[in-house]
């Protein structure tokens, strides 16, 4: 008798699958992997005014650029989500996307970074994305 596995554990294990080959990816000639790093910083602070651009600046300069001195990019967005009571909130948001090497503590800087943001503008969070990368330098 063959047995099928659910959906969901099929989902499992091709997720699990993909992960076990993060550390062994192929890239192509000239290029080398890396990581790519993305942090999404909203500009609302409850009903006070919000995160201007340059507090955003002072922020990247003191808490970002020592930490990732090797360069980063800070884009314009906006993001939006269901708040309490199921209502569409929109804000202005920074995002900072960054290109980490595959070792070390970026993972530890990451969170500093992330945790002063949430503490100096009274935040909820900070969304962080990462992912594999091939990257030429």
């Amino acid at each position: 008798m063959v047995r099928l596995l659910p959906i969901s554990a099929c989902l499992a294990l091709l997720t699990l699958s993909g992960c076990a080959t993060l550390d062994t990816l192929a890239c192509p000639a000239g290029q080398e992997p890396m990581r790519t790093a993305q942090l999404f910083f909203g500009r609302n602070i409850g009903d006070k005014p919000g995160v201007t651009d340059a507090d955003f600046r002072a922020f990247v300069d003191h808490e970002l650029t020592p930490r990732f001195p090797e360069g980063l990019t800070v884009l314009d967005g906006g993001g939006q989500w269901k708040g309490d009571e199921n209502k569409l909130i929109r804000e202005a948001s920074k995002i900072v996307v960054l290109v980490l090497p595959t070792k070390g503590d970026s993972g530890r800087k990451l969170d500093e970074a992330r945790k002063a943001y949430v503490r100096n503008f009274r935040q909820d969070s900070v969304m962080l994305v990462t992912q594999p990368a091939c990257v030429a330098l």
